[in-house]
């Protein structure tokens, strides 16, 4: 599979790897303005907003690299790629509203896990058919299609 084939997923994931980074430095920020020195992870409350919002965004990334490959290479690279992207904006709502307030994270928090659910079904799909039709000899597209 050449380059230009995963151009798509590619591209999302090195703006997922970006947005990582970027969480990353507001737990930097948010340490300094609020005096919570490594390795304590509590602190005032707007400290831990901040804290936990990058958290469950880094616990959640591996999943979403895989379900983004997975997909694409499978399913769909166009419909994996825009899935992505979705999901990127639904997490970066999702780390603004948390350090705003913990209710805030909620609307963004549901959006991004539908994303997520449609590309875990986008991959278990596309694996599927794949895999009839590589070791069963069907072509369930073909024969329903």
């Amino acid at each position: 599979m050449s380059g230009d084939a995963v151009v798509g997923l590619a591209a999302v994931t090195v703006l997922g790897v970006l947005q990582q980074a970027y969480f990353s430095l507001q737990v930097i920020y948010a340490r300094r303005k609020f005096s919570v020195s490594p390795p304590a992870t509590s602190g005032p409350p707007q400290f831990d907003r901040v804290f936990r919002a990058q958290a469950n965004c880094s616990e959640y990334f591996p999943i979403f690299l895989c379900v983004l490959w997975t997909s694409g290479v499978f399913f769909s690279q166009g419909v994996s790629s825009v899935c992505g992207l979705l999901y990127l904006y639904g997490r970066l709502r999702y780390f603004r509203g948390y350090c705003q307030s913990s209710q805030q994270r909620l609307a963004p928090l549901y959006f991004s896990a539908r994303v997520l659910w449609v590309l875990v079904g986008s991959s278990v799909l596309g694996v599927f058919l794949s895999f009839c039709r590589v070791y069963l000899e069907l072509d369930l597209l073909h024969v329903f299609g």
